[in-house]
C-alpha cells in the first residue's frame, strides 16, 4: 500500500511517498481503508521535532505520522465485536502513540472509533476527531462547564476553538471569543455571544469575573487569562510551555487551574461527537482540502498559524 513516511525530522521534503506492508490487525482491531485524514498542529510539530512526542516516535521505522481518519472497515479482528466489514467509521487512532494515519489503510483499536453519521462526509468526519475531542474533553472532563458560566475561548476560529464555541453554546454558557477581526462574523455565526479582536483590544483590560477560560495560545496569554477569572474559576490550557510560576500565580488566586496536556482516544467520547454531528449541534468547518499527494501543502498551511477551522487530506 502507499504511505507517507517521515524519513527524518525536519521540513516537508522529508515526507516521502513509499510502498509499505499492509498493517496486520490485532484481535481487538479493525482494518480501515482510509478516505480522509485530518491534519493538526501536532503533526507539524512532530515532523519538525518541536514536540516531545517526536522523541518517542523516533524509534519507529518506518515512521508514519497522523492520527485522525475517516474510512471504511475492510477487515475485523477475531476479538472485535463493535463493527463489521463495510461500516464507515471515524476516530483519533492511538494518540499519543504511533497512529500511522498517512496511509491507504490503517489498523485501529475498535475502542478508538465511532460510526460515521450518514449526514456527514468522510472529510467532515475526519475533521471532527482530535480537535473536536479536545474541545469536548476540556468542558466535560477537565473542567465542568455549566449552563450559567461565562466562558472565554481564545483562537476561536481555529481547529479546537471553532468546535469549542459550538459545544459551549450547546451547553448553554455565555461565550466570549477572541480572533482576528476578519474572522469576527465566522465566530459569531458559530454561536459566540461576544467577539474580541485580539489585534486591537486587550481582553484583560475589559473582562472580569469569567468562570472558565480555554487558553490555546500560550505564553503571556495564560497570565493575562488568569487575571480575568473570578476566584475559584477554571482555566484549561493546551500544551503551551506554561511555567511553574504560572501555575503558582493561578493557585494563588484560588483558581481551579487545569493543565490539559493531552487529548485521548475513547469510544464513549467519539460517540458523543458522532451524536452531535448527527443532530447538527456540531458542524465542522473545513477551510482547506488537499489530495493525498499534496501532504506537504497541507503541512505548510498549518504552519501559517492562521487556518480557519480544519485542514483535511482526502484519498
Amino acid at each position: 500500500m502507499k504511505a507517507i513516511v517521515l524519513e527524518q525530522f525536519g521540513g516537508v521534503e522529508n515526507l516521502v511517498y513509499k510502498d509499505v506492508k499492509m498493517p496486520e490487525i490485532k484481535a481487538s482491531e479493525v482494518l480501515i481503508k482510509v478516505k480522509a485524514i485530518s491534519i493538526n498542529p501536532v503533526d507539524v510539530k512532530v515532523r519538525s521535532r518541536q514536540a516531545p512526542l517526536a522523541e518517542e516516535l523516533a524509534k519507529h521505522d518506518p515512521l508514519i505520522l497522523g492520527w485522525d481518519i475517516s474510512g471504511e472497515i475492510v477487515e475485523v479482528g477475531k476479538g472485535a465485536t463493535r463493527f463489521q466489514i463495510g461500516d464507515e467509521v471515524f476516530g483519533m487512532i492511538n494518540f499519543v502513540g504511533h497512529g500511522q494515519a498517512y496511509a491507504e489503510y490503517i489498523a485501529a483499536p475498535e475502542v478508538h472509533l465511532a460510526l460515521k453519521p450518514e449526514n456527514v462526509s468522510h472529510v467532515e468526519a475526519a475533521a471532527s476527531t482530535l480537535a473536536a475531542l479536545t474541545a469536548w474533553q476540556v468542558f466535560d472532563q477537565y473542567g465542568k462547564l455549566r449552563p450559567t458560566d461565562k466562558v472565554l475561548i481564545h483562537a476561536a476560529a481555529g481547529g479546537v476553538g471553532h468546535f469549542a464555541v459550538q459545544i459551549a453554546r450547546h451547553i448553554g454558557a455565555h461565550v466570549i471569543a477572541t480572533s482576528s477581526a476578519s474572522n469576527r462574523n465566522f465566530v459569531l455565526q458559530l454561536g459566540a455571544d461576544e467577539h474580541i479582536d485580539y489585534h486591537t483590544t486587550q481582553f484583560e483590560k475589559i473582562l472580569c469575573d469569567i468562570d472558565f477560560v480555554l487558553e490555546t495560545v500560550g505564553g503571556a496569554n495564560f497570565q493575562k487569562s488568569v487575571q480575568v477569572l473570578k476566584p475559584f474559576g477554571t482555566i484549561v490550557t493546551l500544551p503551551s510551555g506554561h511555567t511553574k510560576e504560572d501555575e503558582f500565580k493561578a493557585r494563588e488566586k484560588n483558581l481551579h487551574a487545569c493543565y490539559f496536556m493531552s487529548v485521548y482516544s475513547n469510544d464513549t467520547d467519539m460517540r458523543h461527537i458522532a451524536s452531535m454531528l448527527e443532530t447538527g449541534v456540531l458542524k465542522p468547518y473545513v477551510s482547506h482540502i488537499f489530495e493525498f499527494d499534496e501532504m506537504a501543502k497541507a503541512h505548510l498551511q498549518i504552519e501559517t498559524g492562521h487556518t480557519m477551522g480544519k485542514v483535511v487530506v482526502r484519498l
